[in-house]
């Protein structure tokens, strides 16, 4: 009371105080139930002391192992047996370091990053990311499940709580990266529930890759071609047969580094035959003049030439595809006929930049017929350009293979790659300028892209192409063919 005025107190703020289950209990059933509680927590206290030695296997093992022999031989054997441990890990460090980095060093790493950084950042971290969620006085927070370290990134799986979705995680890449000392964070999607975040710590493609020797090339897949190496060290190989490849990247990017890669790894299957490549260079020659013998032809210019060779084409495809119907669905090496690569460098400048309004409606319709139509009779094409906005090249959708090599703006990167790929980590417009060649490749149907880089192929090694093929002219084509049906 105030006066003689009511004031009505003010709401009660807070959670009400839950009462235990058990406390509502009778005293003589508590009782009962006394020693299946402690055999429960002996037999949860057991399980968490499997788990400690499940996630830190190497830490378990070698404090054990330090602790009998300190006890039943005393110090000197123990400083014997470290010694000895420290000269077997050295022989092996230099006889197999591969094989001593991924399972000896990298699983210590993992030890140790696990034990000092995520474990006890991990609740903080998620909490002040709006990661979690409080629902009637009970906290929901995200599991760390396990942690994989391989020295340049740590690879963190992840448990999300209920009605929580990855782009959730996805918008808050860069806070978790920060966190966690890391140059980056990426977002998988494992299964459902289920999310791997990959903490970057180093770049594994900052030195360039050589190209393999033209003797050890070997037989040729055309739907994997290894044109680089992937972060995690393995080949990184493109899909041609089946395929339509789209490369962007700005001047200076590389993208001669993967156009030259693919044909590097071709020139087998060019020099015997299988494989044909055609080309067209609005530069005048500048890229695709530095090995002509590659190319059964080859046009310099974006002119009426250069349509007329694409028109060409699309005739072949037409033709073919006819032959091929109610036959076979797709090319073969038994067809006797070569599968043929459109590589053309500067697409921007046939169908964008080309000034005659004719030529450039001529040549778009042509390149678009050998992109939609041309997959099943054994045609593909490369197409490189600078910009990938839809005012240049409107049909980048019939491309299934999409490199993105370094690139001017983020939005640049889901026109390329496909939309909500930036958002997952890939972020081709971050690459540096010191690392052409490197890029990230996704096919449709991939949910997730790959980083990698492609051979760096010197001028030495285009002269080198151009003496390995100069002997497998195009008037040899047919006789093969001729000769290949005689036998």
């Amino acid at each position: 009371m105030k006066g003689h005025k009511w004031v009505d107190p003010a709401p009660f703020e807070g959670y009400r105080p839950r009462v235990p289950w058990w406390a509502y209990l009778p005293w003589w059933l508590n009782l009962i139930l006394l020693p299946i509680v402690l055999v429960w927590l002996a037999v949860r206290l057991v399980v968490r002391l499997g788990l400690v030695a499940v996630r830190y296997p190497v830490s378990v093992v070698g404090l054990l192992t330090g602790h009998l022999f300190y006890v039943h031989a005393g110090w000197l054997s123990l400083a014997l047996l470290v010694l000895s441990v420290a000269a077997a890990l050295a022989i092996w460090a230099g006889l197999h370091r591969d094989s001593f980095m991924r399972h000896g060093s990298y699983r210590l790493l993992t030890e140790w990053r696990r034990l000092t950084v995520y474990v006890p950042q991990w609740r903080t971290v998620v909490r002040l990311a709006e990661l979690t969620k409080d629902s009637r006085g009970k906290e929901y927070r995200p599991k760390l499940r396990r942690v994989r370290s391989e020295g340049w990134r740590d690879k963190v799986r992840v448990l999300m709580i209920p009605a929580q979705s990855p782009e959730q995680w996805e918008a808050r890449r860069d806070n978790l990266a920060h966190s966690f000392n890391a140059r980056s964070c990426r977002v998988r999607v494992l299964k459902p529930r289920v999310l791997e975040l990959d903490f970057i710590h180093s770049d594994p493609l900052s030195r360039p890759v050589a190209v393999p020797p033209l003797a050890q090339v070997g037989e040729v897949d055309l739907k994997r071609v290894v044109v680089g190496r992937t972060e995690t060290g393995k080949p990184w190989r493109l899909k041609l047969l089946g395929s339509q490849v789209l490369v962007v990247g700005v001047p200076g990017a590389g993208k001669g580094s993967v156009l030259w890669s693919i044909v590097w790894q071709l020139a087998p299957a060019i020099k015997a035959g299988l494989v044909r490549l055609i080309g067209i260079d609005p530069k005048g020659g500048m890229e695709l003049g530095q090995c002509p013998d590659a190319f059964e032809k080859v046009v310099y210019d974006n002119g009426p030439e250069a349509v007329a060779l694409l028109e060409e084409i699309t005739a072949e495809v037409k033709e073919r595809a006819s032959r091929y119907r109610g036959v076979r669905r797709l090319w073969a090496r038994s067809t006797g006929e070569p599968f043929t690569v459109l590589i053309v460098d500067e697409l921007a400048d046939l169908i964008a930049y080309q000034p005659d309004r004719n030529l450039r409606e001529r040549a778009t319709r042509a390149i678009q017929t050998i992109t939609s139509q041309g997959r099943a009779p054994g045609y593909a094409v490369v197409g490189l350009v600078q910009d990938p906005r839809k005012e240049v090249v409107a049909f980048r959708h019939l491309f299934t293979t999409r490199v993105a090599l370094r690139l001017d703006e983020p939005v640049q990167v889901d026109m390329v790659l496909g939309d909500g790929v930036r958002q997952r980590g890939a972020a081709a417009h971050e690459i540096s300028e010191n690392t052409p060649g490197v890029a990230w490749n996704k096919e449709d149907g991939q949910r997730e892209p790959e980083r990698a880089r492609a051979f760096n192929v010197t001028d030495a090694d285009l002269v080198e192409l151009g003496v390995y093929l100069a002997p497998a002219t195009v008037h040899e084509f047919p006789e093969r063919y001729e000769g290949r049906e005689a036998a």
